[in-house]
């Protein structure tokens, strides 16, 4: 949390002050691999008194329905699991909560959407029961219409009692995705919303995270200049130039490639060079068997973010299912020990790639 060690703090402090009987909401905004499921999971770790219960839903990466978030939240939790004080049955009909929850076989057009945002309403209600809860919403960007406009009246619910925390990249030209627009405005519009932009590390960042990572070692101005040049002021970026660079001496950052041995890739890194540190790590959780929502709490990145890195895997190595990624792992002796994942922040955007490739490319020679 180098960096944003305020912004965590604002974030708990929303939480303390809080009126225990009221919804406050957080919103959360910066550019891709700045840190927000980070910032969001060491929050949620940090929070005391602890909540009673956290509801945690993303959008689906494919086909996006109606309500995914509410459906993911279902899916989490279960049924028919509820907040403390709940009562034992949903105030909402058997085949609404079934709609919402996208199970199969449900009536598509039973209720108008304005009599089904009420229920989807009702239905988070009676999950949080008398609270305290969290409601967390990542990658608003990516959600359905249905989603925004429900979790836009959750903010406006004040007797709720949670605290609602929303991820969302920063909001682009006003052109392009005019209805996340709306909703960060009506998100932070609400009575006591607090808004968190991530910024990009300054040097004085990237010079903690390398004393940090690097203790006893000399870092220079020189060697700080070098890792931005190469990993940029993204945290995802740079902990992914690192994870290259391999605990050597960050004095090599400033060489290049001259000062490097002629192998210079970590063992665990070593066959499969055509993936990032990140794919990496998230190979070795599908290889060990975990589900995308365990990996991405062993990351600290969104289950949105695991399933991209996860498409990513399935095409560079050639292979058309998660079984068949696992073989690939095996047959290339790649390390798969999931105990061994780590936790950094998640990148997107073909740009970031690129960047990645050419500092790798720096590094290896």
């Amino acid at each position: 949390m180098v960096g944003h060690s305020d912004d965590l703090a604002e974030i708990v402090s929303v939480w303390k002050r809080r009126d225990r009987t009221r919804q406050s909401t957080v919103v959360i905004t910066g550019a891709p691999g700045v840190g927000k499921s980070r910032l969001v999971a060491e929050a949620l770790a940090a929070l005391d008194p602890a909540p009673a219960i956290v509801l945690s839903g993303a959008a689906r990466l494919h086909s996006p329905a109606p309500y995914d978030w509410l459906a993911a939240v279902l899916d989490q939790v279960g049924q028919p699991a509820r907040g403390f004080g709940a009562p034992a049955v949903p105030p909402v009909p058997a085949d609404a909560l079934a709609w919402l929850a996208q199970e199969p076989d449900v009536p598509r057009e039973r209720y108008a959407p304005d009599a089904l945002l009420r229920i989807a309403v009702r239905v988070v209600r009676w999950l949080v029961g008398v609270g305290p809860a969290v409601l967390v919403a990542e990658d608003l960007e990516a959600l359905d219409p249905a989603s925004l406009n429900l979790l836009a009246a959750l903010a406006a619910a004040t007797d709720l009692p949670a605290l609602l925390l929303v991820t969302s990249r920063s909001p682009r030209a006003p052109e392009a995705d005019r209805l996340v627009g709306r909703t960060l405005a009506r998100l932070t519009g609400s009575p006591g919303a607090v808004r968190v932009h991530l910024r990009p590390l300054s040097g004085d960042d990237v010079a903690a995270a390398l004393t940090q990572i690097y203790p006893g070692r000399m870092v220079t101005d020189d060697v700080v200049t070098a890792a931005m040049r190469l990993g940029g002021s993204n945290p995802y970026r740079l902990t992914e130039l690192l994870a290259v660079l391999g605990g050597r001496d960050p004095a090599r950052l400033i060489a290049g490639n001259a000062a490097l041995p002629p192998n210079p890739v970590p063992a665990r890194r070593a066959v499969p060079a055509l993936l990032t540190a990140r794919e990496h790590d998230v190979l070795a959780g599908v290889a060990a068997g975990l589900a995308n929502k365990q990996i991405a709490r062993s990351l600290g990145i969104s289950v949105r973010t695991v399933a991209v890195h996860v498409s990513n895997v399935l095409r560079k190595t050639g292979t058309a299912s998660r079984t068949d990624a696992a073989m690939w792992a095996i047959r290339n002796d790649v390390d798969t020990d999931a105990d061994g994942l780590g936790r950094s922040d998640d990148m997107a955007g073909q740009d970031a790639r690129g960047q990645q490739d050419v500092a790798e490319a720096v590094l290896t020679g």
